[in-house]
């Protein structure tokens, strides 16, 4: 009997191992990363573009947020306000910038005394013409001021000393040079102009209901109540027209000081 053929398998072809089923095949970190892909360029630009939104959109916000703040504090609360002559010394100086209590008079009342910034009454002031910086300076300047972030000027509004309040008695100049207040001569030595004296001009006046008397501290720089007599309100200054009472020099900041009430110059001043 003839030898069978010897059997001999035929060479197993290359590949895997039934028995270790992993080899040969990706791991799932492998086919997460075939899923998810290389991120599309279009995707990361709209990302980009979100967040550059939300930031603009958030400093928007707090830029806006901190206008009408401003807006707020300068129409019911304080104002800046910038000094432009010499009617105040030397209690104010030229360029001193003040701050004003939007209080006065609305919430708390005036007093003999008091600086106080107001509107003309009507021909104190000669025509005024804001500097022209151009059309977008002039755009910032304006919104800046309207906000608050700028000193108002003072083109249309005068600072003076409250010297009667209404229906006080005002006069000048008694046999010694002083100013009497309802029948009370009072020293003012306290705040005015090195050398100045209470009056270069003498008058005697009654102030209307609902009015004020002001002066200058450099009485013979000062064109206030004295001389405006022709003008609407006969000099007088109403309390409509009263913007605040200032309280402090803020800039130069060498000079920044709380500007106090004299009170002590008008204590025994008696009530009209």
């Amino acid at each position: 009997m003839a030898d069978s053929d010897p059997v001999t398998s035929a060479p197993r072809p290359w590949g895997p191992d039934e028995s270790d089923e992993n080899v040969g095949r990706p791991t799932e970190g492998e086919l997460a990363a075939r899923a998810d892909g290389p991120p599309a360029h279009g995707s990361t630009q709209r990302s980009g573009g979100r967040r550059s939104l939300g930031l603009l959109r958030e400093t928007a916000i707090i830029v806006v947020s901190a206008l009408v703040l401003s807006w707020l504090i300068k129409t019911f609360l304080v104002q800046a306000f910038y000094i432009p002559s010499s009617s105040m010394e030397d209690t104010l100086q030229v360029g001193d910038r003040v701050m004003v209590s939007r209080l006065v008079p609305d919430a708390l009342d005036v007093h003999r005394g008091d600086i106080v910034v107001f509107k003309d009454p009507g021909g104190w002031l000669p025509p005024y013409e804001a500097p022209d910086d151009g059309p977008v300076g002039n755009a910032v300047r304006d919104v800046a001021t309207f906000v608050g972030l700028l000193p108002q000027d003072t083109g249309e509004h005068l600072i003076k000393r409250v010297i009667g309040l209404p229906g006080d008695t005002v006069e000048c100049c008694d046999a010694e040079g002083r100013l009497s207040v309802n029948g009370v001569a009072i020293d003012e030595s306290e705040y005015l102009a090195a050398g100045a004296v209470p009056s270069q001009v003498a008058f005697d006046t009654t102030v209307p209901a609902d009015m004020l008397f002001v002066m200058g501290d450099n009485r013979q720089n000062s064109q206030d109540s004295r001389f405006n007599t022709g003008k609407p309100g006969g000099g007088f200054v109403p309390l409509d027209n009263v913007v605040g009472s200032t309280f402090v020099i803020v800039w130069p900041f060498a000079d920044a000081t709380v500007l106090r009430n004299p009170g002590d110059v008008f204590a025994e001043v008696p009530e009209p």
